[in-house]
């Protein structure tokens, strides 16, 4: 009997990732905010500002009537 109708039996990606951190409850999520701290970072450092040029934001055109 099946609690939820949508469940296949599968975990997911977060909860396999949870599995596999080291530690108790507590270890866990502080490198959980660590890695999301860092994901982040790596973003707004070199990732975002490689891809803001080929991101058409600046194009814009307004006409003058």
């Amino acid at each position: 009997m099946d609690l939820v109708p949508w469940y296949d039996g599968r975990d997911g990606m977060y909860s396999w990732i949870w599995r596999h951190l080291p530690g108790n409850g507590w270890v866990k999520a502080l490198i959980s905010l660590v890695l999301i701290t860092a994901v982040v970072y790596i973003l707004f450092q070199y990732v975002f500002p490689w891809a803001e040029p080929l991101l058409p934001f600046n194009d814009v055109t307004v006409d003058n009537q």
